[in-house]
């Protein structure tokens, strides 16, 4: 038996088992207009504060740009372009007609003492205005309540005119109504808005309860046609209705596991009560029959006995069921169909959980995938962790109706075991006999805490336990109070139970509460199977899972094909399972073949490089090309660099060849780099880093001094890692030098050096070149302004990701990186601004903000910020010879499609607030496109023996795909840019969710791809569009100015903090230097 402690405890087993929206901001939209009401706010203008044009003034009145005035009366609401009515409310703002184009200078923004009426263009959106201060997400409820009020807005700027097409669209787009000089009238609600926006006939009514994306503007016809298989299988419904209950279980639990295990028993138990019905549950509160049950309410009581505490003792449970709605069905095959806009996600969520309820009940239920050591496959990956194979599955509402995507999983698991032994293997400890160190203890407690294991030290029952912490004490120092006597661990468990206690000098496993604890050593403990290990892998466990988990085309095809077959029935599996009783139930059929789709691969761009090489021009092949005979577009010039070495078993002449080779090669490559070091090469021990670090960058300061340069330092610092714990030193490198020193670096790795072949040093050319404002190729369409909706007026081009902590890491923040292209017409080369913001938090919080905070002036922000950063727009004005953007591509990458709504509103209120901020009335159109990777679909070759494959057997670069498999009416499509390299090659999703530039399915499609031939570090095209690529790395380069590589210290964070929503501490990120900030420094 355990040993409970804390003040006074006793001995014996307790039960010790335990089992995200914010209101949205004043916005910027097209149109000025005050709005009505307590806390409302006008549209987009500057409220106050100076201007970096010479604006002055403070308190002027919000400035919106282009429309019309806004909504009176309730309080907070806000419009953002579309027509309507002039300022109504009691701060109205004048209404200006007219539209910012590119090529001209900014304008300050002037006061505006009183409200007038003026037409203006249609556009934008609604969304939810809370007054000034901290920018918030929009709350669902008030996203629902605006809704109505948005499809003006999407509907009118979000649907492109109609144009030729080969193939025509399911429903072609509304047309937009461009403002004249009069006021239209007043927005009155959702029906005229349609009436406006949407003639019958032409496009599907918009919802009511959900914002409505762009539709799509007809399907693509650039490229070579061809056929590819999806993993996606289309599902046949039965004419079945379908009921929801709500389900009320007291005493609540936030466990699923054990809600499912009660709702188990209350059907075995009331068996008669359900008329024969097999139910389904969610876990929560969701209980699913096809047909009725016979009453509308009732309550049922159950007494069970809790099987983890060896079933001792009886638990009373009373669960509630209520009738809360019949399905509607209809509703469904409306919007498979084209003919709805609103997607019924109550139906499509009861479907789902039915298709899961079965392999919920067999299998261990991560999120939407299945996993079973009974798949094969598997092994151990190290670290007392091992790789579990399964499989994913998802309900889609496709063009082809309901589909059920199907992929293979894999992922890490607690290997089953004494918890002694994976304490020993997880820290490379041989000795038990020896006392853990504290830095152990923290590592070990992180490991374990939330892991269930079982007690072994009693044979007559199993108790079972969940860990909550690590004693700060080893078990041999460990007492409680036992009848007013204090006992010690070691020596209860030899009186009680005869078991001599061997690791007395380790800690002791703690569960239980923080207030009553409950102690047990480890040496008695097993952890207990199918347990996900979800904390950060190791770079081995990274490789080791990738071994057993890489597939080629044809062998993941058959796997899930095999899946396919479980599921669906076909085929009885080894487990002697009989077919989805729960799917014939709701009357579920899955088809046993993969969905065949029409694709086309698109061209390759033509790539310019500099004239001076042998090769002007590149023809990618395959989406891959080299640097042979050919010469940077533009070479960067280095006249000052230094090299350091942290490695042990290099000699120094082999650093000294390997600097020289590199400083050949890359003046070979076009660039111009000094042959002599600024100083001589420096070696140093690592547990001296930061110091040598300190000393080169001195001592090269100092040379220059000394030959009389002034207004040069040190350009460039080579750095060669350690030997061993690379990773640990390089974030401490890039931390030290790019936010104190301001020392653009690159590190390399110590067998990398000694090797020195010609790729690897041209490889870090290309790197280099970037860093030190060069750039090494542009699209040759580019140049000649041949690239439709870019470059026939000057287009910024954004991109932006929010990174998030390790799981267990809860005091971390999350990184937030906005990338913006600076080299107008050739959009290469990306300047990047960072942020930290809250745990996990994934809408962009920094992205524009008018808080009054000390630190942060007016109009801070990562699209626009006056103060100590420099700002991405007037950036971009100034790279450009004082030319404004007159469009904005925004590709915004790690969306999920439930956030789509929350995310759109609040970041594009941002977009809009920080163009208005800048100058009165720009507001330039904006195109948002969410970029995803984390999705499960595939596309196979129809033939895997066709010659028309890339060396892995995967489908070609180019392919994309915007039929079938993708959404009934939205613009979205999925493109496969890069060439494999092992394993099946995933495609990206891109969806637009806001297009004021009226994209056409082929420009944004060879935009797109085209884009994926222009990244920096490698010669070849890449998986995802490169401004969320550069946005996603720049991010992970700011977890290294927080972690500053101690990640596994218990409450470690650098630079001070900043308080956020509800007062939660932020690590606030140190400032890049600017000399480092202007370049792209984190390639």
């Amino acid at each position: 038996m355990s040993t409970r402690g804390g003040g006074g405890g006793r001995v014996g087993g307790g039960d010790p088992l335990g089992g995200r929206g914010r209101g949205g901001p004043d916005v910027g939209g097209r149109g000025r207009g005050g709005l009505g009401g307590a806390g409302a706010a006008e549209l987009g203008g500057r409220g106050g504060g100076g201007d970096p044009w010479g604006g002055r003034g403070r308190g002027g009145p919000d400035v919106g740009g282009r429309g019309r005035g806004g909504l009176g009366g309730a309080a907070g609401a806000a419009e953002l372009g579309g027509r309507g009515a002039t300022g109504g409310g009691d701060r109205g703002g004048a209404a200006r007609g007219g539209r910012g184009h590119g090529g001209g200078p900014f304008h300050a923004p002037q006061p505006q003492p009183q409200p007038q009426a003026a037409g203006g263009r249609g556009g934008g959106y609604h969304v939810v205005a809370q007054g000034r201060g901290q920018v918030a997400a929009p709350a669902p409820a008030a996203v629902e309540a605006l809704s109505g009020q948005m499809k003006t807005g999407m509907e009118l700027s979000g649907a492109p005119p109609a144009g030729p097409s080969s193939s025509a669209p399911a429903h072609a787009p509304a047309a937009p109504v461009r403002g004249g000089g009069a006021a239209a009238p007043a927005y009155t609600g959702g029906q005229t808005a349609q009436a406006v926006a949407a003639p019958q006939g032409r496009l599907p009514p918009a919802s009511s309860k959900a914002i409505v994306f762009p539709a799509r503007p007809g399907y693509g016809t650039v490229g070579r046609k061809c056929r590819v298989r999806a993993n996606h299988f289309v599902v046949q419904l039965a004419d079945k209705e379908i009921y929801h209950y709500d389900v009320t279980i007291t005493p609540e639990s936030n466990s699923r596991a054990r809600n499912r295990w009660i709702i188990n028993e209350l059907v075995k138990l009331y068996k008669q009560h359900m008329d024969g019905r097999m139910p389904v549950y969610d876990g929560r509160a969701g209980l699913y029959t096809a047909g009725p049950l016979p009453f509308n309410a009732k309550e049922f009581v159950l007494r069970l006995t809790n099987p983890d505490r060896a079933n001792m003792g009886e638990k009373e449970y009373k669960v509630a069921i209520k009738d809360a709605a019949k399905l509607d069905m209809y509703s469904l095959k409306q919007f498979l169909a084209g003919r709805n806009r609103e997607l019924p996600q109550d139906t499509i969520q009861a479907l789902d959980i039915a298709l899961r309820e079965c392999p919920t009940t067999r299998y261990v239920s991560i999120s939407r995938s299945f996993f079973s050591q009974q798949f094969g496959h598997g092994g151990e990956i190290g670290s007392g962790v091992e790789c579990w194979r399964g499989y994913y599955q998802s309900l889609r509402p496709t063009q082809m109706g309901l589909s059920l995507n199907i992929d293979i999983s894999a992922t890490a698991f607690y290997k089953a075991q004494p918890v002694i032994n994976f304490a020993l293997e997880y820290l490379s400890v041989r000795d038990p006999s020896r006392r853990l160190s504290d830095q152990d203890r923290i590592k070990l407690k992180k490991a374990l805490k939330g892991v269930r294991v079982v007690a072994t030290h009693r044979h007559d029952m199993s108790l079972r336990y969940k860990i909550t912490g690590l004693t700060s004490v080893p078990l041999k120092d460990l007492t409680f109070d036992q009848d007013g006597t204090r006992v010690s661990v070691v020596q209860y468990f030899k009186r009680q139970y005869n078991y001599h206690l061997k690791c007395i000098h380790w800690p002791c496993l703690q569960a239980g509460s923080d207030s009553r604890p409950i102690y047990l050593p480890m040496e008695v403990c097993d952890i207990l199977e199918g347990q996900r290990y979800s904390r950060k892998l190791n770079e081995r466990q990274v490789t080791s899972i990738l071994k057993l988990a890489c597939e080629r085309p044809a062998q993941r095809e058959h796997s899930i094909l095999e899946v396919n077959l479980y599921i669906s029935g076909l085929v009885v599996n080894r487990n002697n399972y009989g077919n989805d009783y729960y799917a014939k139930e709701f009357g579920i059929k899955l088809m046993n073949q993969l969905a065949l789709v029409d694709a086309r691969v698109l061209p390759p761009p033509m790539l310019k490089y500099h004239d001076s090489g042998r090769e002007k021009e590149c023809n990618p092949s395959i989406g891959q090309w080299n640097m042979n005979n050919k010469r940077f577009i533009n070479g960067g010039l280095i006249k000052n660099w230094a090299c350091v070495s942290f490695a042990s078993r290099l000699h120094p002449n082999q650093i000294s060849m390997f600097c020289d080779n590199l400083v050949g090669v890359c003046n070979n490559m076009g660039m111009q780099v000094n042959g002599r070091q600024c100083v001589d090469i420096v070696q140093a021990r690592p547990d001296n880093l930061e110091s040598a670090l300190r000393s080169i960058h001195g001592q090269s300061a100092q040379v220059l001094a000394q030959q009389g340069v002034t207004g040069q330092q040190l350009e460039l610092l080579i750095v060669v890692l350690p030997d061993v714990n690379a990773s640990f030193f390089y974030g401490r490198v890039k931390r030290l030098c790019e936010t104190e020193l301001g020392v653009i670096t690159q590190c390399c790795l110590p067998k990398n050096v000694q090797k020195g072949d010609r790729q690897y040093l041209q490889n870090l050319a290309l790197k280099i070149n970037v860093k030190v404002g060069g750039r090494n190729t542009v699209l040759k369409d580019a140049l000649y302004r041949r690239i439709h909706l870019v470059t026939d007026l000057p287009t910024i081009i954004f991109g932006a990701d929010v990174t998030h902590p390790a799981p267990g890491e809860d005091a971390s923040p999350s990184i937030a990186a906005v990338v913006a292209s600076m080299d107008w017409p050739e959009v290469s080369t990306y300047r990047c601004l960072v942020s930290s913001q809250g745990h996990r938090q994934e809408i962009i919080a920094d992205l524009f903000t008018d808080a009054k905070d000390p630190q942060k002036p007016h109009g801070w922000g990562m699209i626009r910020h006056v103060g100590s950063w420099s700002e991405l727009l007037m950036s971009f004005y100034t790279a450009n010879g004082r030319c404004k953007p007159g469009r904005i591509i925004f590709y915004r990458d790690g969306v999920s499609e439930g956030q789509f709504s929350q995310v759109l509103l609040y970041e594009m209120d941002a977009i809009r607030k920080a163009c208005a901020s800048l100058q009165d009335g720009y507001l330039p159109p904006v195109t948002f496109v969410v970029v995803q990777k984390r999705h499960h679909t595939r596309l196979f070759p129809e033939d895997h023996r066709s010659r028309d494959l890339d060396r892995s057997g995967n489908i070609l670069p180019g392919t994309v795909v915007d039929t079938k498999i993708c959404h009934p009416s939205e613009f979205d499509f999925y493109l496969c840019s890069h060439s494999g390299i092992q394993g099946t090659s995933r495609p990206t999703h891109y969806h637009v969710l806001f297009d004021e530039n009226h994209f056409t399915a082929d420009a944004l499609q060879t935009l797109t791809y085209s884009l994926c031939y222009t990244y920096a570090r490698c010669t070849r095209s890449v998986s995802i569009v490169p401004p969320a690529y550069y946005a996603h790395l720049a991010a992970f380069r700011a977890r290294h100015y927080l972690d500053d590589g101690l990640s596994d210290q218990e409450g470690s964070s650098a630079g001070s903090s900043l308080l956020r929503d509800h007062a939660v501490p932020v690590t606030r990120l140190p400032n890049v230097k600017e000399n480092v900030q202007k370049f792209m420094f984190y390639c």
